[in-house]
C-alpha cells in the first residue's frame, strides 16, 4: 500500500505502550510510515529509530491493537437509532406513547415521520401493545415507526399504515406492530429520506464506529431494507475524494436474490457500485423477538407458531449456484435451526450443479445462525461457510430467565454455539448487527468469554481475532495482511486506554486470567471488571479516524 497522492506522507512512532502483534508479543512501539506498518519492537529500538522527521507519541502504557471489523452492520438504521428516538428503557405501552408525544411536541424532525429504535415487549410489566389510533394521537398526526430491537417488526401509526398501503399485506395485526411483507413496505416509506439526510445519519453512525476503534464495517444493505441510493451513499464513504470525511472502510454487501448467473450479473451492472457479495440480509426467515425464525417446533409461548420461510429451497440453491458460477459471495440471514435446513439443503442442490469446489471457492456466508445442531455445523464446515455471528445477542437474550427461554424454553442452552463452530473448524467472524446492539466491541469480546453456555465460550484471543482478521477474510479482503500489525501490514489499528492486560482463557478448568508473559501470548485487556477499555484514536490506512485529546495530552 502506498500514501494518498492527496496528503503529504507522514511518519509516526508509537512508543512506550504494549502492542497487540504476532511478530513480538513483548512489542512496545510501531512504526507507521504513510498508510503502512514500517516497524515494531522494543523501547530501545524505538529510542534509537527516533529523529525530529516524525511525530512521535507517548502511548503511555496504552494498548495499540488492530482496529475492529464489524462483520454485519446497517448505517443507515444505526444513524436513525442514535438520532432518532431511543425506546430500550421504556416499559410499558404507556410510557412508549408517553415518550413518543414528548418527542413530537418537542418539534424533532417536525416536517417528518417520527422514528424511533429499541422497544422490546419481553421488557415490559404487561407485554400488551398500543394501538395504530394511539400512537397516531401521540405523535399529534405525525406518521410513526419504531422499530423492535431486533428490527424485524415495528410499531406504525394510522397514517403511515395509510402511506405504506398496508391494507390486508401478510403481518398487519390487529394492534400497531407490523410483520414480514407488512413490516418491509411500513420500513420503506418511512424511509424516503432525502439523500442529505440519509447522509447525515451514515456520518452519525462512522462517527459512532471510529470512536469505538472500528476500521471497517459490513454494511449488509438489501431491498427491503433501503433504497439502492443508500448504498451507493454508503459506498462512497470509500472514495479518496471526500477529503476531511475521513471513516472507516465499508465492506458493501447487497441482499437481492438472483435467479440464473446471467441474472446476478444484471443485478450487479444495476447497482452502478462494487459489491463484495450478493449476501447478507437476503433474508431465509426472521428473528427470534418477533417470532419470525424458522424452527422445526413451535415457539415455547405461541402454540402452533414456527415463524417463517421467506424463500423456499429451490429459489436459495438457485441464488448459490450463480454466484458460485461467478467466483461471487452468497449469502443469507438465518436464525432458526429450520431456516439453517433450508439453507444447507440448497447448498447440497447447488453443489450437485455446480460442483463442490465451486461452492468452497465463492467463501459464502450465513448471517446470526443462532439455532444450530451438531449435524448441521459439521455441514456448515464441510462447505467452508462463514458464520457471521453477533455475540451481544447472547449477553442480551441468553440465560434462564432471558427471551431465549421464553421464545424456546429449553432450546435456549444451543443458541449462539460459537465454541461448537470453533471446534468443528467453522470460519466465523463477529459483528453487532447494528443497529440490533451497540457498536460496542470489546463487549462483545466479552460476551464471547462470558457465554450463558459454559460449553460455548471461546477465548478472548479468539474472540478478538473473530472481531478482526476474521472480518476481513470473510469479506475476501484484496489485502491478506489486514487486521495485523506487523511490517507492511496496513496500518488501520486503534489505541486503548487499559487497566490491566491479561491473557484470558474461557476454560473453567484453567486459570482463566494470567499476565504471565513467558506464555508469549500478546496481551489482551482485563475484561472481567465489566468495564471497556476507552480508545484514545481511530487510525485506518495511516489516517486519523477518531482522537479523545487525552493521547496527546
Amino acid at each position: 500500500m502506498t500514501a494518498s497522492p492527496s496528503r503529504p506522507r507522514k511518519v509516526t512512532l508509537y512508543r512506550n505502550g504494549s502492542v497487540y502483534t504476532a511478530a513480538d508479543p513483548f512489542a512496545t512501539a510501531v512504526l507507521v510510515d504513510g498508510d503502512t506498518v514500517a516497524w515494531v519492537g522494543s523501547e530501545q529500538a524505538a529510542t534509537s529509530i527516533a529523529d525530529s522527521s516524525m511525530e512521535v507519541i507517548d502511548l503511555k502504557g496504552a494498548l495499540l491493537a488492530p482496529g475492529f471489523v464489524d462483520s454485519h452492520v446497517h448505517l443507515t438504521e444505526t444513524g436513525i437509532a442514535l438520532e432518532s428516538l431511543r425506546l430500550g428503557g421504556v416499559r410499558s405501552a404507556a410510557e412508549l406513547l408517553d415518550a413518543v408525544a414528548g418527542y413530537a411536541a418537542a418539534g424533532s424532525a417536525a416536517d417528518g415521520p417520527v422514528l424511533g429504535h429499541g422497544w422490546d415487549e419481553t421488557l415490559w410489566t404487561d407485554p400488551a401493545l398500543p394501538t395504530r389510533a394511539e400512537l397516531e394521537r401521540a405523535a399529534g398526526g405525525r406518521p410513526v415507526y419504531l422499530s423492535r430491537v431486533d428490527v424485524h417488526s415495528a410499531l406504525v401509526s394510522d397514517s403511515l399504515a395509510g402511506a405504506a398501503g398496508l391494507g390486508s399485506l401478510d403481518g398487519t395485526g390487529p394492534d400497531a406492530q407490523v410483520k414480514r411483507a407488512a413490516h418491509t413496505a411500513a420500513r420503506l416509506a418511512a424511509r424516503k429520506l432525502p439523500a442529505a439526510a440519509v447522509t447525515g445519519y451514515q456520518q452519525a453512525a462512522l462517527a459512532e464506529a471510529a470512536a469505538n476503534g472500528y476500521v471497517a464495517l459490513a454494511e449488509m444493505a438489501a431491498p427491503h431494507i433501503g433504497s439502492i441510493e443508500d448504498l451507493r451513499l454508503a459506498a462512497g464513504w470509500n472514495a479518496a475524494d471526500r477529503p476531511g470525511q475521513p471513516a472507516p472502510e465499508i465492506l458493501p454487501y447487497w441482499g437481492e436474490l438472483a435467479a440464473s448467473e446471467d441474472h446476478a450479473r444484471s443485478i450487479l451492472d444495476a447497482l452502478g457500485v462494487p459489491v463484495l457479495g450478493l449476501a447478507g440480509d437476503l433474508n431465509m426467515d426472521g428473528s427470534i423477538g418477533s417470532r419470525t425464525a424458522a424452527l422445526r417446533e413451535d415457539y415455547s409461548d405461541a402454540a402452533g407458531e414456527r415463524g417463517t420461510r421467506y424463500l423456499s429451497v429451490d429459489e436459495a440453491a438457485a441464488h448459490l449456484a450463480a454466484c458460485s458460477l461467478l467466483g461471487l459471495q452468497a449469502g443469507f440471514h438465518v436464525i432458526g435451526d429450520a431456516g439453517l435446513d433450508a439453507a444447507l439443503e440448497a447448498m447440497d442442490r447447488a453443489a450437485a450443479e455446480v460442483g463442490e469446489q465451486r461452492i468452497r471457492a465463492a467463501g459464502h456466508r450465513l448471517e446470526h445462525v443462532e439455532l444450530a445442531d451438531a449435524a448441521a455445523i459439521t455441514r456448515l464446515a464441510h462447505y467452508s461457510v462463514t458464520v457471521s455471528a453477533q455475540p451481544a445477542f447472547d449477553a442480551l437474550w441468553g440465560g434462564a430467565d432471558s427471551l431465549y427461554a421464553q421464545r424456546l424454553g429449553a432450546r435456549h442452552t444451543a443458541m449462539n454455539p460459537f465454541g461448537s463452530f470453533y471446534s468443528a473448524g467453522v470460519p466465523v467472524c463477529f459483528g453487532s448487527d447494528s443497529p440490533v446492539t451497540p457498536l460496542r466491541p470489546w463487549s462483545s469480546v466479552r460476551a464471547c468469554l462470558e457465554h450463558h453456555n459454559d460449553a460455548e465460550r471461546i477465548s478472548a484471543r479468539a474472540a478478538f481475532l473473530g472481531h478482526t482478521r476474521a472480518g476481513w477474510r470473510a469479506a475476501r479482503y484484496r489485502n491478506p495482511m489486514a487486521g495485523q500489525l506487523v511490517p507492511g501490514a496496513p496500518a488501520s489499528f486503534a489505541v486503548w486506554e487499559v487497566e490491566e492486560l491479561m491473557v484470558q482463557v474461557a476454560d473453567g478448568r484453567v486459570q482463566s486470567w494470567s499476565t504471565d508473559p513467558r506464555a508469549r501470548t500478546p496481551l489482551l485487556p482485563a475484561l472481567d471488571t465489566g468495564t471497556d477499555p476507552v480508545c484514545l484514536q481511530t487510525v485506518r490506512d495511516g489516517v486519523e479516524l477518531f482522537a479523545n485529546g487525552a493521547l496527546r495530552g
